[in-house]
């Protein structure tokens, strides 16, 4: 099995996908400068060559384009909300905007489809909508909360509905499976392919992108890296879950640690077993949740938590997982399909930039010429086109439905100073398994005690 190496996704996109970019050689001036090359800097640019034809447009990345979260995470292009409905609908655009914003990520998934069509790239796409599956009475009832939730945010039942246990069934056999929420709205696809793609995308509209150039320090006019100093009017930061590197950011993000295993592909006879032909992606209902997906080539990549965060907000070295998280991972996999012989390939994590507030924000400041986008708590894939898309347009001066999205402007709190963001974190996920373990025994209805303290603590809920 490999272990780290960025991540399999990386690793498995064509070597003639991923160039090696010469890093920047000397200072130089530029209309636009974006910090970062992950799917946010590389939306951001694609939508400012639309919007800014005759701009020049550089965008610089510490190590290289998809380094990041965008080459590791686990492939869904999902249509569900984006932030906590509370805090997004406490800007000027109240209740409405927020329904506008899942509009928007729910039009987004064919808009990114068929833009890496226009641009030749198969991102190994499979339209399936996604599953998140009961496995005892207490997760059933938040399914059946979560639908009756989004039904009061205008989601019909063709958006989003509750199977039965048989229904489940008929899509996939998964043990104890009660039932599972179902919502058509997600494709599967492989993210590395889609960040190669769209840097190719980019440099092909005329942006430069400069790789192995890290930003050391950003401020209004400059940013100043380590093979020399950038001049531009605009500088928009879209460094997600590597924010806190940044001087004076510590606080600003916590890079939650999330984590993935994939299996070698597996046997027809396992197929059959298992079922999974529709390609829906799949996600658990329980508090320490799982994320999954079944490739083009027939393996399950599955992710999770594992352990959360490294104390001061450091990160990991190539995406190396520590070996109890691989056996947490694997022990979820052998409890959904106890009977299928699963071997794994493959492990790795990221970084996901979390706000203090658990929702996503998108600003501009005119006056400074500075902008950032970020915080999407594992949306990612779908937030950061629609985030790229707003940045673009309040850079360009344009009043456009992206730009009436509920994160324009918006900012969320700072965490807490270490150790309490370490002790917060471990409290956080201690809490949540003991959680699903009492629940798991109890097989009571109401939510455990001890998931509604942990939701109190963070302010997820």
């Amino acid at each position: 099995m490999i272990n780290g190496q960025i991540s399999f996704w990386m690793q498995d996109t064509a070597a003639s996908a991923r160039p090696e970019r010469p890093p920047l050689d000397g200072d130089t001036t530029v209309d636009v400068c974006v910090v970062g090359a992950g799917y946010t800097g590389l939306w951001t640019a694609y939508w400012l060559r639309q919007a800014l034809p005759d701009a020049s447009i550089l965008v610089v990345e510490a190590r290289h384009a998809g380094y990041g979260a965008s080459g590791r995470n686990g492939g869904w292009l999902s249509g569900k909300m984006i932030g906590l409905t509370r805090h997004m609908a406490e800007g000027p655009g109240g209740r409405q905007a927020v329904v506008e914003l899942r509009r928007a990520a729910v039009d987004a998934l064919d808009e990114i489809l068929n833009i890496m069509t226009d641009h030749g790239t198969d991102v190994d796409a499979v339209h399936g909508g996604y599953l998140t599956i009961g496995r005892t009475p207490s997760e059933l009832a938040r399914l059946r909360a979560t639908v009756a939730a989004e039904r009061d945010w205008g989601m019909a039942e063709d958006d989003v509905r509750l199977l039965s246990a048989a229904e489940t069934a008929d899509r996939i056999s998964i043990d104890g499976a009660l039932g599972a929420l179902y919502s058509p709205h997600n494709v599967r696809l492989h993210p590395g392919k889609l960040v190669t793609g769209l840097a190719s995308a980019v440099e092909a509209a005329g942006v430069r992108i400069a790789e192995r150039t890290p930003a050391l320090d950003i401020r209004p006019g400059q940013v100043r890296t380590a093979h020399g100093t950038v001049t531009a009017r605009h500088i928009l930061r879209a460094t997600e879950g590597y924010t806190a590197q940044l001087p004076g950011r510590r606080r600003d993000m916590l890079p939650m640690n999330s984590s993935m295993v994939i299996t070698e592909p597996l046997s027809e006879a396992d197929w059959k077993t298992i079922g999974w032909s529709g390609g829906e992606a799949l996600s658990g209902a329980q508090h320490t949740y799982f994320y999954a997906q079944r490739t083009a080539d027939n393996r399950i990549a599955l992710g999770g938590r594992g352990l959360p965060y490294r104390f001061g907000s450091r990160l990991d070295r190539d995406g190396r997982l520590d070996n109890w998280t691989i056996g947490q991972l694997e022990g979820v996999l052998r409890g959904l399909w106890p009977d299928i012989p699963f071997k794994l390939a493959h492990a790795w994590c990221g970084s996901l930039g979390v706000p203090r507030d658990w929702s996503p924000s998108v600003v501009w400041d005119q006056a400074t010429g500075l902008g950032h986008a970020g915080g999407y708590v594992g949306q990612g894939v779908t937030a950061s086109y629609l985030a790229g898309r707003t940045l673009a347009d309040l850079v360009a001066g344009k009043d456009t439905r992206y730009t009436r999205l509920p994160w324009s402007g918006r900012t969320s709190p700072r965490w807490e100073p270490e150790p309490l963001r370490w002790l917060g974190s471990y409290a956080m996920y201690g809490l949540y398994r003991i959680a699903d373990l009492s629940e798991g025994s109890t097989r009571h209805e109401r939510t455990s005690t001890f998931a509604r303290l942990a939701d109190a603590i963070t302010g997820r809920h």
